[in-house]
């Protein structure tokens, strides 16, 4: 749905660029570690190929147990989040208010292509998110009167490297640019990586109503939450915080 006073741009897609990548020179740096290495081994290999093997010492792995024998029982999904965010993601979305109706975005899962397709440089976006290690997403949209919100979930295989934290700062460093929010936003309470945004100047265009926009972005575990909303009239940052609040809560 594109709102009444929206611009093409807003209405194209929530974001300009993807998160930025890193410099030539880290990647040299790194390439000279790795060849460092590479030749300590090679040296290491010629040493020991003229030495007699050793003898391997015996397994002492000992099973953990509890006092009685008992094995120790598996975590539950209160206690684990991977529990949950392993399952659906799309039982972790904040429930749709009442009184609002779905939007006619997509809702539910999400595979790369779609969610590159949000941004205005989708193939730029695509690569990204595969550098990035992108696993799935999902989304859920409504609308009420004029307002339209959209909650995005977005989860990265962070086994290797932080990707999710990554892609949170990619996404936070043009925020106070005058071009978005203008602002270095609010800090979300019970994180520590996440904001608020309150766009300051509504997007405005002759002949429509002005389009005001906040937008909350934070990370918790291997998923990175993207809160867009939307309205013609100023959106209060207590409710883009409170929204914010209650879907971090559920991750």
């Amino acid at each position: 749905m594109r709102l009444e006073g929206q611009t093409e741009a807003a209405a194209a897609a929530p974001a300009d660029r993807p998160a930025p990548r890193r410099g030539r020179t880290v990647a040299l740096i790194a390439g000279a570690v790795v060849l460092g290495v590479v030749a300590g081994l090679c040296t290491g290999y010629v040493v020991q190929a003229g030495r007699d093997p050793d003898p391997l010492p015996p397994l002492a792995q000992q099973q953990v147990t509890r006092s009685g024998g008992k094995a120790p029982e598996a975590l539950s999904a209160a206690q684990d989040s991977d529990v949950r965010t392993d399952g659906d993601l799309r039982k972790l979305l904040v429930p749709r208010p009442a009184g609002a109706q779905k939007s006619d975005s997509v809702q539910g899962w999400l595979n790369q292509y779609d969610y590159a397709g949000y941004y205005k440089e989708p193939d730029e976006m695509f690569g990204d998110l595969s550098r990035n290690d992108f696993r799935r997403a999902a989304l859920s949209g409504w609308e009420k009167g004029q307002s339209m919100t959209e909650i995005h979930l977005i989860q990265f295989r962070d086994a290797d490297r932080l990707s999710s934290r990554d892609f949170l700062s990619g996404q936070q460093t043009y925020m106070p640019d005058s071009a978005w929010a203008g602002n270095g936003g609010e800090p979300i309470p019970g994180s520590s990586n996440g904001r608020v945004y309150v766009y300051d100047h509504p997007d405005t265009k002759p002949g429509y109503l002005p389009m005001y926009v906040s937008r909350a972005l934070a990370a918790r575990g291997d998923i990175v939450m993207d809160i867009w909303m939307y309205d013609t009239k100023p959106i209060p940052k207590k409710s883009a915080m409170d929204l914010a609040k209650r879907q971090l809560e559920r991750l």
